[in-house]
């Protein structure tokens, strides 16, 4: 059995490099995962927005190419900031980049995915991946983002203070 692997992108904007801490004002696209189970869930309820890849796919090329599936835009230009991974409580291994730019969360049109709903009825119903996107601030995502993922805000709030 081949280890489950995902690829993200945290994108990241207004952080300050010139001033006297570069991370104070620095936000993070999160997505509020979608589906019935995160329907009424908040805190602990929103991701990077990151998608599985195959074995054979490079991982930075994976992180594009779901970032572009689950919000329906491609990755603002520029250079991705490795944040390295974390085996997620379920196993699966999330690797994530960081990246500078900017995007309007009223242009985000999610991917969607099919599930029984209510489970056991028979009946197929479709879901946004992610039922909607917010910049938020550092103290506010590590309250929201999914546990195992806090990680990446702590590595990136590091590579921003150098």
């Amino acid at each position: 059995m081949t280890e489950k692997r995902s690829a993200g992108i945290l994108l990241f904007r207004g952080a300050d490099p010139a001033g006297t801490d570069p991370a104070s004002g620095a936000q993070v696209l999160l997505g509020h995962m979608g589906g019935p189970f995160w329907a009424r869930k908040d805190e602990r309820a929103w991701s990077v927005p990151k998608g599985e890849y195959e074995p054979d796919e490079d991982p930075v090329d994976a992180a594009r190419r779901e970032f572009e599936e689950e919000l329906g835009l491609p990755p603002p230009p520029g250079d991705l900031l490795p944040l390295d991974s974390v085996r997620q409580t379920g196993g699966k291994v999330v690797t994530v980049w960081a990246l500078a730019g900017d995007l309007d969360p009223s242009r985000v049109t999610p991917g969607t995915f099919e599930m029984e709903w209510p489970k056991g009825s028979g009946r197929l119903r479709l879901f946004p991946e992610i039922d909607r996107v917010a910049w938020l601030d550092l103290p506010e995502a590590r309250r929201k983002i999914v546990a195992k993922q806090a990680v990446f805000l702590d590595r990136l709030e590091e590579r921003l203070r150098g």
